[in-house]
């Protein structure tokens, strides 16, 4: 079998599960600053925790709607399989990280912004730290002058895999709070120094919304 093919078929596979769990769900969407309300055309990068991406498909999928999305996922093997498994809901895919790809794929996202995009990514991932913010989303915010939309996710019920970010999976009929927060704009910086300033402050946002510790 192809790996192609074999990408596919585990994806089909696993999409249908995801999807029947998620049905058993009950979602709590919380959008304060009014996102759903906006335009579409006000283009933007969705972030979350690598560990809380489990249901961020059905979300995009369901709520987001009629926007259009795509999504970074590695250039590794599982990233094919991921690559697919986003097709099965209609999000495409963007391949690279920081070390397969990575200009490429910043390339990529950026004319995938610029053409009415929403671009989603695990700012973690794909191998962390957990719940540390890569530099590529600032990078990807300025140079294609986005906005960043933080988006945490809480799950009332869930099972915990031991893996380096702990990823999280719902237990069925768990509730699931979303929470989209205010649309960050990333201003230009001039210096190394000011544009660690940007990330860390959008990494604070990140995690002080998932009560995490500094």
């Amino acid at each position: 079998m192809k790996p192609a093919t074999k990408a596919k078929l585990i994806a089909f596979f696993g999409a249908t599960i995801v999807k029947a769990l998620c049905a058993t769900l009950r979602f709590r969407i919380h959008d304060p600053a009014g996102f759903l309300q906006k335009p579409i055309s006000v283009r933007m990068t969705g972030i979350f925790w690598h560990n809380r991406l489990f249901i961020i498909p059905w979300m995009f999928t369901h709520y987001m709607c009629p926007r259009v999305s795509t999504a970074l996922t590695s250039a590794s093997k599982d990233g094919e399989i991921l690559a697919a498994f986003l097709a099965q809901f209609g999000i495409g895919a963007i391949r690279g990280s920081s070390s397969r790809r990575g200009v490429a794929a910043m390339l990529e996202m950026k004319r995938a912004a610029e053409a009415g995009y929403d671009v989603a990514i695990t700012p973690d991932g794909p191998r962390g730290p957990r719940y540390r913010l890569n530099p590529g989303v600032i990078t990807l915010a300025q140079k294609a002058d986005i906005h960043v939309l933080p988006i945490s996710v809480f799950y009332s019920r869930y099972w915990e895999l031991k893996s380096w970010d702990a990823f999280q999976i719902p237990k069925p009929f768990a509730a699931v709070d979303i929470t989209l927060l205010p649309l960050e704009k990333i201003p230009e910086t001039e210096t190394p120094e000011d544009f660690e300033l940007q990330r860390v402050r959008l990494e604070k946002i990140m995690r002080d919304a998932h009560h995490l510790d500094s």
